[in-house]
């Protein structure tokens, strides 16, 4: 299974898969008003629209911004030009999430 349901109080169901590219988990929520367009399918998940992740990340003790960009479809993702990661480009199969 490429993705796990995440708990919450709040009622709105949200989804974490783990990215490669940053290699951190992205929690997406697939109910409620900002959520994600899910084909429903843990397994070949797809997503719609694009995933846009910023975070702040650390270059020689200095702040810099990370851009994670991606679009998943049907259990892969494709990372778009502006990742600032090693995948830029690519497009690989989601891992598995234990």
């Amino acid at each position: 299974m490429k993705l796990r349901p995440v708990t919450a109080d709040d009622g709105v169901e949200r989804v974490r898969f783990d990215c490669p590219g940053c290699e951190s988990p992205h929690v997406l929520p697939v109910t409620g008003a900002r959520a994600w367009g899910f084909n429903g399918d843990h397994a070949a998940p797809t997503f719609t629209p694009s995933i846009l992740i910023t975070y702040t990340g650390e270059d020689e003790g200095c702040p810099v911004r990370e851009v994670c960009h991606s679009f998943v479809t049907l259990g892969r993702i494709q990372f778009l030009g502006d990742c600032t990661h090693a995948l830029a480009g690519l497009t690989v199969d989601l891992p598995e999430v234990p």
